[in-house]
């Protein structure tokens, strides 16, 4: 394992990061303060408690998936991107470095990254409502899973991708409306019950309803099904990972 090589890559794309680094938690702390003022404070005059848990406090939990499942796309797929872009893609070709190294480097500043900007998100969050955390340490466990790996699904939107627009087509058109969809401001049991079957179609669903489960003891699905969809997703994303390296799909021309 060429350790100096990930650490090459991992400091030059935390280097950049911090670069931007009052506008990118800026952003986020923005973000979750319109939400907590549309939805706290507009939808949640109307729904005071959701399963004994208050409105404000029930949405932390989405609101902070919504922000890391779009961070870690965004940041690892255009941390692969931009060397083809400019051509630089071709150095680590040529240098002493495999695929797994590579890896590890650019996804593990996009999952760093997005793991930053999850916990300024629950600061954040703090301000507004009480949070009391029943599981920290399964809290953290499926925060860092979480961030690992949609990053590693960014890794390959960023290799796929052709250019600047490609790279938000995914983001934007899919995973944004299955965040949206997936329970992130109410809870499946709400719906009529075609719709809950609808909903567990929606890989994303799994995802929300463990983390949340996490925080207030509240879960949609079984925590062991939540559980099996990210280890199940994270391993998809490597094996896709493993195939386009094999190949050189989109890499090697």
């Amino acid at each position: 394992m060429n350790l100096r090589a990930i650490q090459a890559i991992y400091v030059y794309e935390m280097k950049r990061f911090l670069r931007t680094l009052m506008e990118s938690l800026l952003s986020p702390v923005i973000s979750t303060s319109l939400y907590f003022v549309v939805f706290g404070s507009a939808i949640g005059s109307r729904i005071d408690q959701i399963e004994g848990v208050s409105y404000g406090s029930f949405i932390v939990p989405g609101l902070i998936m919504l922000t890391i499942i779009t961070q870690g796309i965004s940041n690892a797929s255009f941390g692969i991107y931009f060397p083809k872009f400019i051509g630089t893609i071709y150095e680590l070709h040529s240098a002493p470095i495999n695929f797994l190294e590579i890896v590890i480097g650019y996804v593990g500043a996009a999952a760093t990254k997005s793991l930053m900007i999850g916990v300024v998100i629950l600061v954040t969050a703090g301000f507004f409502v009480d949070l009391d955390i029943m599981h920290p340490w399964p809290m953290l466990a499926f925060l860092v899973l979480t961030c690992l790996s949609f990053s590693l699904f960014g890794f390959i939107i960023g290799i796929w991708a052709e250019n600047f627009q490609q790279l938000q087509i995914i983001p934007l058109l899919v995973i944004t409306p299955l965040v949206f969809l997936g329970g992130s401001f109410y809870s499946i049991s709400m719906l009529p019950p075609i719709w809950q079957t609808v909903s567990y179609f929606n890989p994303v669903v799994y995802l929300i309803s463990g983390f949340r489960w996490s925080f207030f003891g509240l879960a949609d699905v079984p925590l062991g099904l939540s559980l099996l969809a990210i280890a199940a997703f994270t391993g998809l994303c490597l094996f896709i990972i493993w195939l386009i390296f094999k190949t050189g799909y989109r890499i090697k021309s």
